[in-house]
């Protein structure tokens, strides 16, 4: 029970958003509805010019063709402006429908640009895709179902029975008395149908989270022969999905054919009583069609409304998960009276910071560290000590829990994002780049760059020479994540981007882990003098390229155990010596 009233009261909510959505585009709902008006009075009109043809055959040689001849012109006319109200009605209902889905979808976009990075590490990048475009897909077709059938099947109603009334009471009463069963069917099955298309609903986009995965990893899964492992995952979540889409499919399509059955009591209650009012004179044979047909239309929208309310349990399903989306926490805002960082020469402090990703699990703690400008930090340690922790911090990707991180002596929370992550150059091991042209991937940091600054910063990353060889040098397009060119091609092309912007502090994680040994070199050295007078952070697990650094953080879960140049951890045999000679280790 309690559970009904709680999908009762988000069914009920997420169809007052909807609605909130929908005020934007009033004056079209309200030409739909006068359309729908008059589409439905259109409608019915024309069984009462049928029901007066009839009516002028009066036997054998007395019908009168002339009246006949001027109805059936008369029918033409109003079935030709029903067609036009309908086309005009329909585009309204169209232009309600994608304006609404397109302002659902920005919104959704947006909030993913703005959600805090710990949301999107948490869950699947494929299940969220799912929700912006298959959910948003069904719920624009249960709203488009909704606005082109629950108008007219409305309006249909009420006209109908306020036609059938000017003809005969008695008769109407007949109509109306067995309609709530109807209703009561539809209802019965549309609460039940809802908890399914969420199943379904969710389902969808495992298999999407599934798909976009393995699309992704497709060279892990066949270097490691799992394609059969995920063919059975994948299998495993597809019989889910036909379980829950054959359920949610089989019970809302009991709704039409019990609602037809329903009607057609209805048809065969008003064709009896209608029999016999007209053997006693009560009603004319021409009043009996006209009434029939009535009935006929009276009942036709109980089925499409039935239909309506199953699709829009759908629409309403995915609705929800949108909304929720659209409705997560997004990362913490910036203050009003953010300052905008400028002259940053490098100074960072670290004062008593703590982090941890979850609650239970500690990771740093009461971590302090001050940096000059100019100053080169080396981090090491093993796997999962919280070096790359350290740059998500730096760059304000995850907040510190307690604790405060200075740029310039200014807590980068009371900074603006945007000043702060300018200041940074970012070079990491995992590289991102963007589909478009090899020139749009360099200057994302410097849109204004000249041809020639372009040129010369591939150039100091070694990467103009395979550039030139590409089909169209510079304006070659690449796909996402590079398309066909190789790691180390990849890699040359964000170092690239970071010495075309050159901001006044830098961040390497293990930035030249896929370029061979003499090209390393090279770059070591194109890095050696991008870093002169830059604070930079280093992070490395090949402690040979750190030698040079002005301080080395050596940690271990969290902590900073050592620190200071390479020479002075040596001496202290401690854990950077027992790190550094592993290496040489046969």
């Amino acid at each position: 029970m309690i559970m009904e009233k709680s999908k009762k009261r988000k069914q009920t909510e997420t169809l007052k958003k909807v609605l909130n959505y929908i005020e934007h585009y009033k004056i079209f709902l309200v030409l739909s509805l006068f359309f729908a008006v008059a589409t439905v009075a259109s409608t019915l009109y024309i069984p009462v010019l049928t029901g007066q043809v009839i009516d002028h055959i009066l036997g054998p040689e007395q019908v009168e063709f002339p009246v006949i001849f001027r109805l059936l012109g008369k029918m033409g006319v109003i079935m030709g402006l029903t067609a036009l109200a309908q086309w005009l009605m329909n585009v309204c209902n169209n232009k309600i429908t994608y304006e609404v889905i397109q302002d659902i979808r920005r919104e959704a976009f947006a909030k993913i640009e703005i959600l805090p990075l710990k949301f999107i590490d948490g869950h699947s990048h494929g299940e969220l895709v799912s929700r912006v475009i298959a959910d948003v897909d069904q719920f624009a077709d249960g709203l488009l179902m909704g606005f082109s059938q629950l108008f007219t099947g409305l309006v249909t109603i009420l006209g109908t029975l306020l036609f059938m009334l000017s003809i005969n009471v008695k008769i109407t009463l007949v109509v109306v008395l067995i309609t709530p069963v109807s209703l009561f069917v539809a209802s019965f099955i549309a609460k039940r149908t809802f908890s399914m298309f969420m199943l379904q609903s969710s389902t969808r986009g495992e298999q999407t989270a599934l798909i976009n995965e393995m699309i992704e990893n497709q060279k892990v899964v066949q270097a490691f022969s799992r394609e059969e492992k995920v063919l059975e995952t994948f299998d495993e979540i597809n019989e889910r999905l036909e379980k829950a889409s054959l359920q949610a499919t089989f019970f809302s399509s009991l709704t039409n054919p019990t609602t037809r059955f329903v009607n057609s009591l209805v048809y065969t209650g008003v064709g009896l009583v209608g029999a016999f009012s007209a053997m006693r004179g009560l009603l004319t044979v021409g009043q009996l069609s006209c009434f029939l047909s009535y009935a006929n239309q009276y009942t036709k929208p109980f089925n499409e409304i039935s239909g309506v309310v199953t699709e829009l349990q759908n629409a309403l399903a995915c609705a929800e998960r949108i909304f929720s989306l659209i409705e997560e926490e997004a990362q913490v805002p910036e203050p009003e009276n953010a300052e905008i960082l400028t002259d940053v020469k490098g100074t960072v402090d670290l004062e008593h910071v703590y982090f941890s990703y979850t609650p239970e699990k500690k990771l740093i703690e009461d971590f302090n560290l001050k940096i000059k400008p100019g100053q080169r930090v080396a981090i090491v340690g093993p796997t999962g000590c919280g070096k790359t922790t350290m740059i998500n911090l730096l760059m304000r990707f995850y907040d510190v829990d307690s604790g405060s991180i200075q740029v310039e002596h200014l807590d980068i929370r009371k900074a603006t994002r945007k000043s702060l992550r300018e200041s940074y150059g970012m070079v990491l091991q995992e590289t991102w780049l963007k589909a478009g042209t090899i020139r749009e991937n360099l200057i994302m940091g410097k849109p204004e760059a000249t041809e020639e600054e372009i040129k010369e910063a591939a150039k100091a990353a070694h990467a103009h020479s395979f550039i030139k060889r590409l089909p169209k040098g510079y304006d070659t397009v690449i796909g996402e994540e590079g398309g066909s060119l190789s790691a180390g091609q990849k890699q040359l092309l964000c170092i690239a981007r970071v010495m075309l912007c050159l901001p006044p502090m830098l961040i390497l994680d293990e930035a030249t882990s896929s370029i061979d040994t003499r090209t390393e070199m090279k770059i070591q050295n194109a890095f050696a003098k991008m870093m002169q007078g830059r604070t930079s952070f280093i992070v490395a697990h090949r402690l040979s390229t750190i030698q040079e650094a002005d301080i080395i953080l050596v940690m271990k879960d969290g902590h900073i155990l050592e620190q200071g140049s390479h020479e002075e951890l040596l001496k202290k045999k401690g854990f950077y010596s027992e790190l550094y000679n592993s290496q040489f280790a046969v």
